[in-house]
């Protein structure tokens, strides 16, 4: 592996699982996001996904990659990796690899290289702290020095002595450059403001306009989380049913049958249609960007909550399920489903495909009885 690659492999494996991440903690953030804001914006959510990515990669970056040892490897490379415990060595280490006296020479020094990279590792760390965190200028560096400690004993032990011998160099330097990376970081917090959003004069709990964002981002809450539920239940029976009776799930006649139900139709009913016939008279991602359904006279919905959920998100993973065994239900599902983004769009009222076959409306559930639409005192944003 090329050592280019080598500094670029851990950063693409960090903004992959943050990926992943982001996906399984959908809707807690657009929960959180809307009781602590009233919405969930653009810069907020970059904001967070920036802070998982920069935490897998801190992660990452510490652990590889990681070679193949044994004790061979150990007796011949292992023994070279002595800890560097000579503060400001990377200066000789730069006049060392030093060239020239030009500007080229100066960036493309491996050592300088180090130094920058070290320093640059830890800013996002300070800014974080500082702004995300609301920890003090001095907190914040002191747990930059604490987090970049914890790493070179990592490195040190040998990832806690899991591994033979230690594949990485604890270097007092990396300390000093780390915490002065997050010294950095801790001055240029106020730019991470620029992703907080605007400031509105609405309180989170004033109501907001039903949008096309809004219904849409609830419409993901749901998707994503019945598919995780799904996900984990089928998984789960399949490792229970193969090591604790030696039985493979999908070679059984009902094999099928239960993958639909474990896979997709059980959880939509605990997500789904369970919280919709409660006090809330909403799904999951409906709940979480704060809708309900009503009827027009802001009543109960009651039983027509069973055509609306049909003709929903509900609905898409009945016929997804029944693509098992019933031909073109799982293109019907696909269908179905790009139809309610369409009528999530248009009619203005987004009230949904759902709420059109069930005559339902859906509103903003901070407005209470008082009006079929919320109306904020923030501008529109089309992500909340």
């Amino acid at each position: 592996m090329g050592a280019g690659l080598s500094r670029l492999l851990p950063g693409m494996i960090a903004v992959a699982g943050a990926s992943l991440l982001a996906v399984i903690l959908l809707a807690p953030f657009v929960f959180r996001s809307y009781r602590r804001r009233g919405e969930v914006g653009l810069g907020p959510t970059l904001l967070a996904f920036g802070l998982l990515v920069y935490s897998l990669a801190l992660v990452a970056y510490t652990l590889l990659p990681i070679p193949s040892i044994d004790e061979a490897w150990c007796a011949t490379q292992g023994t070279t990796i002595r800890p560097q415990l000579n503060p400001l060595q990377m200066f000789d280490d730069i006049a060392k690899e030093n060239r020239g006296g030009g500007l080229r020479d100066l960036v493309t020094n491996p050592a300088v290289q180090q130094v920058v990279f070290n320093v640059a590792l830890f800013v996002p760390l300070g800014a974080y702290l500082r702004h995300y965190f609301r920890r003090g200028a001095v907190t914040a560096i002191l747990i930059g020095f604490a987090v970049s400690l914890l790493i070179e004993l990592t490195q040190l032990t040998g990832n806690w002595f899991l591994m033979t011998c230690p594949y990485r160099l604890f270097d007092v330097d990396d300390l000093i450059a780390n915490t002065l990376g997050a010294g950095i970081g801790v001055l240029l917090a106020p730019a991470l403001r620029l992703f907080s959003g605007r400031r509105g004069t609405a309180p989170a709990d004033a109501p907001r306009p039903v949008t096309t964002g809004r219904r849409v981002l609830g419409m993901l809450v749901d998707l994503v989380t019945v598919f995780a539920l799904g996900a984990f239940l089928a998984g789960a029976a399949g490792l229970i049913a193969l090591y604790g009776f030696d039985v493979r799930l999908e070679a059984q006649p009902w094999g099928r049958v239960a993958g639909s139900a474990l896979g997709a139709w059980l959880p939509a009913v605990l997500l789904l249609a369970i919280p919709s016939f409660g006090r809330h008279s909403a799904t999951l991602g409906q709940r979480a960007v704060r809708l309900h359904r009503t009827r027009p006279g802001h009543s109960h919905p009651g039983i027509r909550v069973i055509p609306a959920l049909l003709t929903g998100v509900f609905g898409y993973y009945v016929l997804f399920g029944l693509g098992e065994f019933v031909p073109f239900a799982g293109s019907l599902a696909q269908f179905m489903l790009v139809v309610c983004l369409v009528f999530a769009w248009r009619p203005r009222s987004h009230r949904g495909l759902s709420g059109i076959a069930s005559g339902l409306l859906l509103t903003d559930s901070r407005a209470g009885a008082e009006s079929d639409r919320a109306v904020g005192t923030v501008e529109r944003n089309p992500a909340g």
